[in-house]
């Protein structure tokens, strides 16, 4: 590991001015769960690590008085997940936090970390490979075992995003706010994240001395205006592990039919996957199987399967379909984790 200074900033400012003036030099520190793997294997190398840790005003899971949820970056998953009034409000939100690691890793981990880790590939993690992601001129899933890679959205980079938290934040309509060098700034957390093609270097919009301070989640997400939220993931080891597939969805029904939604995959793109296919497959009508299958369907029909992985398309579809049929009543009665 290479050798490099410790910086503890007061302030947010003190943190996004020296992080800016460091530029690719340093990185911001929260839980450490991703950073920390980085480092020891040889990825990333900074030459100044910015704890932000010490910045205590990010810590909080609170409620405006009009029902806002409003999570602070160093806000620990634990937090979120065990938040009496985030379970019944937001259960997608407290059910994506709790399904992530183990209890100690949920203790650390941050909602900020969690939104801004970096890809799991084992390409991208092995010091043995110089990918696209790490300046190479090749995305060696091309090459060899793509079993856990992108069905959508892939190329030149067939990474997946390996968060658990935005699909559901994204399912309930959550901004981020970011704080840098030229100020604050608020967007829809969807935007956040980019492709391979647009940004080979970076999963995120973050540029140099900016840091994630808050996410916001807006009442209208609630289950006060009829909407209705649920996570599921699908992962090879039930005691802790990333997503094969997830889907976190959002619907908001009157009566059997569905008014509004927002379906979401995890783990079949290298961001967040909102499909508007299946959301509009299912708005306007009443949601049983047949139509839980065609907004499946809809989601999945532009798949492109790498050699190894084509068994996430029916594995995408079937978590599609349980989200869908549980939250309009037609499936087991949604609730949190």
């Amino acid at each position: 590991m290479r050798r490099f200074a410790f910086v503890e900033p007061a302030s947010v400012a003190a943190a996004t001015e020296i992080l800016a003036g460091k530029g690719a030099d340093a990185l911001a520190l929260a839980g450490g769960i991703d950073l920390l793997g980085e480092l020891k294997d040889g990825i990333a190398r900074p030459a100044t690590l910015v704890n932000l840790k010490t910045i205590r005003e990010l810590e909080f899971v609170r409620f405006d008085s009009d029902g806002t949820l409003r999570l602070g970056a160093l806000a620990t998953l634990t937090a979120v997940a065990e938040n009496e009034r985030v379970r019944r409000e937001f259960p997608a939100v407290a059910q994506a936090a709790w399904s992530v690691g183990s209890p100690e890793i949920r203790n650390v981990g941050t909602v900020g970390g969690n939104l801004c880790q970096r890809p799991r590939c084992w390409y991208y993690r092995s010091p043995l490979h110089k990918c696209l992601k790490k300046g190479g001129d090749v995305c060696f899933t091309t090459l060899g075992n793509s079993r856990y890679h992108a069905i959508l959205g892939g190329g030149p980079s067939f990474i997946v995003h390996p968060s658990d938290l935005a699909p559901a934040l994204i399912a309930c309509d959550a901004r981020v706010i970011l704080a840098g060098p030229g100020g604050r700034k608020e967007i829809p957390l969807q935007k956040f994240y980019v492709l391979p093609r647009v940004r080979l270097d970076h999963e995120t919009i973050l540029q140099a001395g900016e840091i994630v301070t808050e996410v916001v989640v807006p009442p209208a997400a609630s289950t006060s205006s009829g909407l209705r939220s649920l996570f599921v993931k699908f992962r090879e080891k039930d005691s802790f592990d990333f997503a094969l597939v997830s889907v976190a969805a959002a619907l908001q029904m009157d009566g059997a039919t569905c008014q509004a939604a927002r379906v979401v995959l995890g783990g079949v793109a290298p961001v967040p996957w909102r499909s508007e296919e299946a959301e509009k497959a299912v708005i306007g009508r009443p949601i049983d199987l047949p139509i839980a299958a065609q907004a499946a369907r809809a989601a999945l029909k532009d798949a492109s399967p790498l050699p190894h992985n084509g068994y996430k398309v029916p594995l995408a579809a079937a978590l599609i379909q349980r989200a869908l049929l549980d939250l309009s009543g037609r499936g087991r009665e949604p609730g949190p984790a």
